[in-house]
C-alpha cells in the first residue's frame, strides 16, 4: 500500500501549521528568484504548501499518495497535479523553482534515493533555478524517538502517534512513525485506521555532499535563522541550480 492512503482524510489536522514552512518557501523565492513564473514541489501531500504561495508561478505538484493528491486538487483547482514518485520522476519539462519541503526528503529510506531526488531536481531545474529544501535532522529524529507517543483529539476522532527512532552504524537516523487514528463512526463505535511510515535523516555533512555537485549553496539555516547543526530541529536550505565540469550535462528538457 502507497504510504498515506488511510492517512490522507486526516492528514491536515494532526499535522503542524503549514502557514510557517510556505511563507519560508514564498520569502526563498522573494529573495532568490522574485521573477519565477513556474513551480514543482515534490511530495505536495494535500496541497498545503501550493495553496498558500503567493508567487504567481504557475504550479506544479507531484506525490506518490492519490489519495492525498485528491484532497490537494480541492485545495489548489489551478495547479496541475502529477501522481509520481519523487525519486524517480520525469515530466519532461523544466521549472524556475522546485521545492520539497514538510520533510518530505526525510521519507525516503536509502541515501541512494536521496541521491535520486537531487539528481531528478537538477534536471527539472531552469538555469540559474532554485531549490527549496527542508530536513529534518538526525537529532530531531532522536528527540522525536524519545517522547512519549502523541495523542491528538480533533472533531470526528482522535490520532495517536508513536515515534521510535534508531541510529545505524554509519550515523543515519532512522525513525519508524505508528499512526492510529480512530475515526468516530457513532457516539459509541470507532473505526481504527493504521499506517507504519518511515523517515531516514542524514547528517548535515552527508546532506551537503549530496547536493555539492550540482547545487550552489545560497542558505542552510535552522529554525531562527542561524547556521543549521545535526542538533537543530530542522535544516532549512536554499540553492542555486550550476551547470559545470562535474559530467551533469546539457539541459535534458525545453522550458515551458
Amino acid at each position: 500500500m502507497v504510504a498515506y492512503e488511510r492517512f490522507a482524510a486526516f492528514y491536515d489536522v494532526v499535522m503542524d501549521d503549514p502557514g510557517p514552512r510556505a511563507a519560508r518557501v514564498n520569502a526563498a523565492i522573494d529573495r532568490y528568484h522574485p521573477g519565477a513564473t513556474s513551480l514543482l514541489e515534490l511530495g505536495c501531500g494535500t496541497g498545503s504548501i501550493l495553496a498558500r504561495l503567493d508567487t504567481g508561478a504557475q504550479l506544479t505538484g507531484l506525490d506518490r499518495s492519490p489519495a492525498m493528491l485528491a484532497v490537494a486538487a480541492g485545495k489548489v483547482p489551478g495547479a496541475q497535479l502529477v501522481e509520481g514518485d519523487m525519486a524517480a520522476f520525469d515530466l519532461g519539462r523544466r521549472f524556475d523553482v522546485v521545492v520539497c519541503v514538510f520533510d518530505s526528503i526525510n521519507h525516503l529510506l536509502d541515501v541512494g534515493s536521496w541521491s535520486s531526488l537531487v539528481a531528478g531536481v537538477h534536471a527539472h531545474l531552469a538555469g540559474n533555478g532554485l531549490f527549496v529544501l527542508d530536513v529534518n535532522t538526525v537529532g530531531e529524529l532522536h528527540r522525536l524517538g524519545e517522547e512519549l507517543p502523541w495523542v491528538y483529539d480533533f472533531e470526528g476522532g482522535t490520532a495517536i502517534i508513536d515515534v521510535s527512532f534508531a541510529l545505524d552504524p554509519e550515523g543515519l537516523g532512522v525513525t519508524d512513525w505508528d499512526i492510529r487514528i480512530f475515526e468516530r463512526v457513532t457516539d459509541t463505535r470507532y473505526e481504527l485506521h493504521h499506517e507504519r511510515i518511515g523517515e531516514l535523516a542524514l547528517p548535515l555533512e552527508r546532506v551537503r555532499e549530496l547536493l555539492a555537485d550540482r547545487f550552489d549553496l545560497l542558505e542552510e539555516v535552522d529554525e531562527d535563522g542561524l547556521a543549521a547543526t545535526d542538533a537543530s530541529v530542522k535544516a532549512y536550505y536554499a540553492l542555486r541550480r550550476r551547470d559545470g565540469p562535474s559530467g551533469l550535462g546539457p539541459e535534458p528538457f525545453t522550458q515551458t
